[in-house]
């Protein structure tokens, strides 16, 4: 099970401030790497797992610079969720630690009747669930609105209308990782899965057809039921797919008899009219009618405002973003930083803003492509020592304590502090140590942050390894953390206390709940 945590209790903190101050930046220098760190990594890395695969792997002194250890660095890698560490610094960089996304409510005239349209305009809120909706309306009803005339318009302009990155893989768009990126969205969960919707199936009388509903209810999704309920105690072949660019979720298979519900993600198609549809139910519900239907459309100027909500800032924004991996954030924050710098919510437009920040920082245009902002796809490359440079100058940042935080924390049960690390690396001197961003693709693996040796000299590290046999081999990573933080005898008793891969959470693309 997926452990969950109200918006509440993840807003409640405020980041923590380091204990010291933002470290001078040295320029990288290199050792000898003579003496035990080098010849415990080569042996880690020793691996049968790792015959053949890509390997990069660099840890350097957080202060200073020093390189301690490298081998393989300076190759661009596929480096799966690793993005997200360049994608977020540069939003905060270039956007601003303070960067709200404003939902609004607009129309001609505001009064007891709106002749006319209302419209609905998005900017690009991922955080916008149905109950930010509810308030909405019930705002738009305290202004004392009680009938539109004419339609209510979903505006999803402020981004453009390519939704999805064309490199990721078809048979990824029905999950929520791969959910289409718009402007106005809107999220089902406290995890801010924005464009996707509860499927949630239950059990009914043995032979007859399960019970199928979705959350929040919406008729912008249809519900082909074909799945039966099976007797109890038997197996479950229930199977939930959205066809690729279809509005029908088909639900196959047999459920048993006495079955617990069962609850999956899929994405919707046009996220906006969902978005809308959600608005329009709770419209009514706060004695609201809107006459016409609900389309896309655009707000023209001299409308007046109605009724409005912003997010959270990013800088906390940056805790379930990186935290839980989230893909969907990752693009909203290319398409707003393109937006914002170059005029334009677009891949195309925001990349190479981001790209130009990156070379800012020291890392050569030549071994960095970004094919997106999460690292879905899998024709990006960056090098792992362009990943440690961007952790390394990031610490000089006045966003940094913030961002530190973020990221998840190895061996932190608790998922919005632990997040993708929550059970890794538990009982050794890793666990509440590492910061450090997780990635997983298919044949890609990735850990790459801050840890704090045994003389409590913080270190910077990224291992990238491709191409290995088998599953991911998180282990590998765990213990080149693990070695980083306690010495090799304490990488050598975590050794004996877990067996390989023990206690790996998948990342997000790996669930088929997402």
């Amino acid at each position: 099970m997926i452990m969950r945590r109200t918006l509440t209790a993840l807003l409640g903190g405020t980041a923590v401030m380091l204990a010291s101050a933002a470290p001078a930046l040295a320029s990288p220098s290199t050792d000898a790497q003579a003496g035990g760190l080098k010849a415990d990594l080569d042996a880690i890395l020793a691996d049968q797992r790792l015959k053949g695969a890509e390997i990069g792997v660099q840890v350097r002194d957080a202060r200073t610079g020093k390189v301690h250890y490298t081998r393989g660095a300076g190759t661009p890698l596929m480096p799966a969720s690793n993005m997200k560490i360049h994608t977020s610094a540069a939003a905060l960089a270039l956007l601003g630690p303070d960067h709200r996304f404003r939902t609004g409510v607009y129309a001609k005239k505001a009064g007891a009747t709106v002749a006319g349209d209302l419209y609905l305009k998005g900017t690009g809120d991922t955080t916008m669930r149905a109950a930010e909706y509810d308030r909405l309306a019930a705002d738009v009803a305290a202004r004392g609105v009680k009938r539109v005339t004419g339609d209510l318009v979903a505006d999803d302009t402020w981004f453009d209308a390519q939704r999805t990155v064309p490199t990721w893989d078809p048979t990824d768009l029905q999950y929520a990782y791969a959910a289409e990126i718009s402007a106005l969205t809107l999220a089902p969960d406290d995890e801010f899965n924005a464009g996707s919707v509860k499927v949630i199936v239950k059990p009914g009388a043995a032979g007859k057809p399960v019970k199928v509903a979705l959350d929040p209810p919406t008729r912008t999704v249809k519900i082909d039921n074909r799945a039966v309920t099976g007797k109890e105690g038997g197996d479950s072949t229930l199977s939930v797919e959205r066809p690729e660019g279809a509005r029908t979720i088909v639900v196959k298979g047999s459920y048993p008899a006495g079955g617990a519900p069962v609850t999956n993600l899929r994405t919707v198609d046009e996220p906006a009219l969902y978005a809308a549809d959600v608005f329009r139910q709770a419209l009514r519900r706060h004695g609201v009618k809107v006459s016409g239907t609900t389309r896309r459309g655009r707000t023209p100027a001299g409308v007046t405002g109605v009724a409005s909500r912003t997010s959270m800032p990013l800088s906390r924004l940056m805790t379930p973003f990186l935290k839980l991996s989230n893909n969907v954030m990752a693009e909203t924050l290319v398409k707003a930083i393109g937006r914002e710098k170059a005029g334009k919510g677009s891949w195309r437009a925001g990349l190479p803003v981001v790209e130009r920040y990156l070379a800012t920082q020291g890392v050569p245009a030549a071994r960095l492509k970004m094919a997106d902002g999460s690292g879905l796809s899998r024709s990006n490359r960056t090098a792992p020592q362009d990943i440690g440079t961007v952790l390394r100058k990031a610490q000089a940042k006045s966003w940094f304590p913030a961002w530190y935080q973020a990221l998840p924390i190895a061996g932190y049960p608790d998922r919005m502090k632990g997040g993708t690390l929550w059970s890794r690396m538990s009982g050794t001197a890793a666990a509440g140590n590492v910061h450090a961003k997780t990635g997983t693709l298919t044949g890609a693996t990735a850990l790459s942050g801050y840890v704090k040796d045994a003389s409590e000299r913080r270190l910077v590290f990224s291992v990238v390894l491709n191409g290995y046999s088998g599953g991911a081999p998180k282990d590998i990573e765990d213990k080149i953390a693990i070695r980083l933080a306690g010495g090799p005898a304490a990488e050598r008793a975590s050794t004996a206390r877990q067996a390989p891969s023990s206690g790996v959470r998948l990342e997000c693309t790996w669930t088929l709940t997402c």
